[in-house]
């Protein structure tokens, strides 16, 4: 009977090798990096090879660097330097050793000619499309503090004591499992007992590949919403790390995942993301235009923020239709970007979010789009650096823009179509 077990230990629950069926794309996704090399090192793949693994809805076609637009005016210094911060991530990992060591060894003059012997371009698509979405973000800065006060009352939470994870590999993806207590979770859980989770409450799960949720009673359930949240569900749960004066404002922190909050003597208290309570993104820019509150075409941050300070009496109840809820860590401030979800800072114009079941994260990638201000072409070579919950597809990529109001209002108009290569080392499959 243990095989139908899963175990809780110090906090996280592990999942027994004798569960049968398989993670939402992850049987199909190779260790060390995401990708797996099917030729000898170096050597590269066919101009319009196709790879395609069953039941993704991925697929990839080796092209030339010519088929890239503007390719040969790309900025291949900056975008060097970008890789290098991949690097501190990738360079342990077997298919990424040889150009990483390589990328350090480059000088920016070379750049160009680095990218273009040691990688192979795969055009990428989606369910046979190769258009996909396009969208910004950034790093915001908030007002706030870091005591409560009668202007700063709006918490910024750590990560509750309460918030376990189940890791998927190898689980049911429906039905009942149940769960065994081996030890402790943070202190809040002292005796040995079994536990019950039904996998159709937690549908972040489908692309995390875990479970999160707290313990209730004889069961795992899916951890608080937003709305839950907001009311006070968190009180005395988890640990405050300041305060913000606007909750319009910390919503749009979440959205971000990082940001920066300045305290009224100046300093600044640098946030990074933590974890989550792993429930679906809903969009409240949709959900305004299908109340009527503002037209669909008008549901750009800057729009909504301005509708919410307008309606104070409809911000719980707009706020609340998006339940997922990001918990952040406290960072040193520098003057680097933001930590991505690869764990390396992030540089504004070179840096963006993937889903990482199609892109692997950390490798170079080519995007091509339009500018949301100008529409002009916007075709840069940047690094897949970080994910988010509302990135969901193989052609889909959150462009990061930089720090600031600036980077804020470009962001917030982002929405274009955009196309999408990946660039893997010579003989590496996606």
């Amino acid at each position: 009977m243990a095989g139908k077990f899963l175990s809780l230990r110090k906090g996280w629950l592990v999942l027994p090798a004798l569960l049968l069926g398989g993670c939402f794309f992850h049987p199909h996704k190779p260790s060390g990096g995401g990708a797996v090399s099917a030729l000898p090192p170096g050597q590269r793949y066919a101009e319009g090879y196709q790879h395609r693994v069953s039941g993704s809805p991925a697929g990839y076609k080796a092209v030339s660097f010519a088929a890239l637009p503007q390719w040969a005016q790309q900025d291949f210094g900056a975008g060097l330097e970008a890789f290098r911060k991949s690097c501190l991530s990738l360079k342990n990992r077997p298919q990424w050793q040889n150009v990483c060591t390589q990328a350090n060894a480059t000088g920016r003059h070379a750049a160009r000619q680095f990218f273009e012997t040691y990688f192979t371009p795969w055009e990428v698509s989606h369910n046979g499309q190769l258009g996909g979405t396009i969208t910004g973000y950034y790093e915001p800065v908030l007002q706030g503090s870091a005591q409560q006060t009668a202007q700063a009352r709006f918490p910024i939470y750590g990560v509750p004591a309460d918030l376990v994870s189940v890791p998927l590999v190898g689980a049911p993806q429906s039905g009942t499992v149940r769960i065994r207590l081996t030890g402790p979770n943070s202190g809040q859980i002292a005796a040995n007992g079994e536990y019950t989770a039904n996998l159709a409450d937690f549908p972040g799960r489908e692309k995390s590949c875990t479970l999160k949720g707290r313990i209730s009673g004889s069961r795992l359930v899916p951890y608080h919403t937003r709305a839950e949240i907001n009311a006070g569900a968190l009180n005395s749960k988890a640990p405050v790390l300041a305060y913000a004066n606007d909750p319009v404002e910390l919503f749009f922190l979440h959205i971000q995942g990082s940001g920066r909050l300045r305290t009224p003597d100046g300093r600044f208290i640098r946030l990074g993301f933590a974890d989550k309570n792993d429930h679906p993104y809903v969009s409240i820019g949709r959900y305004m235009a299908d109340k009527g509150y503002l037209p669909l075409a008008q549901t750009s941050m800057p729009k909504i923020r301005d509708w919410l300070r307008a309606y104070p009496d409809k911000l719980a109840e707009v706020l609340g239709k998006n339940p997922s809820y990001v918990f952040f860590r406290q960072l040193p401030d520098s003057n680097d970007g933001p930590i991505g979800s690869l764990g390396v800072p992030l540089t504004g114009g070179y840096s963006g979010a993937v889903d990482k079941r199609f892109i692997t994260l950390g490798a170079p990638m080519f995007l091509a789009t339009a500018h949301p201000e100008t529409g002009r072409a916007l075709n840069r070579l940047m690094m897949a650096q970080d994910t988010g919950s509302a990135i969901n597809g193989a052609v889909r990529v959150d462009f990061f823009w930089g720090y600031g109001d600036e980077a804020g209002r470009v962001a917030g108009r982002m929405k274009q179509t955009g196309y999408v290569w990946q660039l893997l080392p010579n003989g590496v499959l996606p």
